[in-house]
């Protein structure tokens, strides 16, 4: 593999951050054409391997793909870049569009908008799914574990229960069949020997980022306020949340509007629809509830801002302090034996609670309540056909919103079907 120049990572991971829409099945699949196919700086079954272990690690995992990528071709320094600017492009857009929203509410200009723009993020969440499923999925018995895992969702088990019960299985698969999970030809190489000097500098890295950040929270909660409620709540979020920005966000946006009345259910939709057509991760959504909940508690921009950086910073740092303090560790994870397994198991649960918090995403835009939106059924499929043709995404996203935009104005309920 070859290692980039510090300039030529820049380089790309700025273009990257701003040109990486579509949620993180869209950003990993980005990711992977640019960094293993197109330069050959990291290996495919490397790429495949972390890809498992920051699906298992809790947070945002295309933003700690990014870091991790980053950290493999460039260090801690490597790390920082690749994970900062992955954030830094996205987070300018939604609190501009957040600032925006807050100053000019609901009109017939942003609902327009919104509603083509969520017919957009259909087609491309749909054609980044098509292209990741055959290389994520490698086997037929991590698929059927992703179909069980949508099977249980729908049913209504809780997210954690089905994230235990797919490992679970996943270890006792691949005692019963050792390539039932994880193919042969990915199980030839069993990781990297420990080194005991690597150790040393985990220890002292995580000692050191680990003092940082509990004093920065710890800080913020002291000022208390909406301050210390964003702060607090979106730690614990980190912490505790698996499955990436699809299973995070309905837990998110269920506190922000019942529990903590940071916003209404409708500037929700509006900020999960806004967030889905940003670049960078799709948990950018909490700096647009950071925001919010400071403009209405705090006054103004200058509050929105506050909490809307807050967020931010409560959503993400624990991400680069997992990714900086572990990331020499990936090496050392065996790819075959239960640890392998339990991480390919846990990557179909991840794929069938993706798929069911898409259709999701799809009932929320195309079937509003009592009613059926063919703007964005004609957007998601015109979208969907020219994305397959190769034409950019940003220039997809501006064209339909710009389409929303116009129909907005036009006639805000124009080709809104009542059923």
């Amino acid at each position: 593999m070859s290692r980039p120049t510090q300039r030529a990572a820049l380089g790309l991971w700025l273009r990257i951050g701003c040109t990486s829409f579509g949620g993180p099945l869209a950003q990993i699949d980005q990711m992977h054409r640019e960094v293993v196919e197109r330069r050959g700086w990291v290996d495919e079954r490397s790429f495949l391997h972390a890809l498992r272990l920051c699906n298992a690690l809790p947070g945002p995992e295309a933003q700690q793909l990014a870091c991790w990528l980053g950290w493999r071709t460039g260090g801690v320094r490597g790390a920082l870049t690749a994970g900062g600017l992955f954030i830094l492009p996205g987070l300018v857009v939604i609190l501009l569009l957040a600032w925006a929203y807050a100053t000019w509410g609901a009109t017939d200009v942003m609902t327009g908008a919104v509603r083509a723009l969520g017919g957009a993020v259909i087609a491309l969440v749909l054609a980044a799914g098509l292209r990741m499923g055959g290389r994520v999925v490698r086997t037929r018995w991590v698929l059927l574990l992703g179909v069980a895992t949508a099977a249980a969702m729908l049913a209504g088990l809780p997210f954690p229960v089905v994230v235990v019960a797919g490992i679970a299985l996943g270890v006792l698969l691949g005692r019963l069949r050792p390539a039932a999970l994880v193919p042969l030809e990915d199980q030839d190489d069993p990781g990297a020997p420990s080194d005991p000097s690597e150790r040393a500098r985990v220890v002292r890295r995580a000692l050191i980022g680990g003092a940082l950040w509990i004093g920065t929270i710890a800080a913020l909660i002291a000022v208390g306020g909406v301050i210390a409620e964003l702060a607090g709540f979106f730690t614990v979020t980190a912490l505790v949340t698996f499955g990436g920005a699809y299973a995070v966000l309905p837990f998110v946006a269920s506190a922000a509007v019942s529990r903590f009345g940071w916003l209404t259910p409708e500037e929700m939709v509006a900020g999960l629809a806004l967030g889905e057509t940003t670049p960078g991760p799709l948990i950018i959504v909490n700096a647009f509830v950071g925001f919010m909940a400071g403009w209405a508690a705090l006054g103004g921009a200058a509050g929105g801002l506050a909490g809307g950086l807050v967020a931010t910073f409560a959503t993400f740092a624990p991400s680069f302090l997992l990714i900086a303090v572990g990331a020499p560790l990936v090496e050392r994870v065996p790819r075959r034996g239960p640890v392998a397994d339990a991480l390919a198991a846990l990557q179909g649960v991840v794929a069938g609670a993706i798929a069911v918090l898409a259709v999701y995403l799809v009932s929320a835009a195309v079937l509003p309540e009592g009613a059926i939106d063919l703007l964005a059924v004609a957007v998601a499929v015109a979208v969907f056909a020219l994305r397959r043709l190769g034409l950019p995404v940003p220039a997809l996203v501006a064209a339909a919103a710009l389409l929303g935009a116009v129909v907005g104005v036009a006639d805000p309920g124009l080709l809104l079907v009542s059923r």
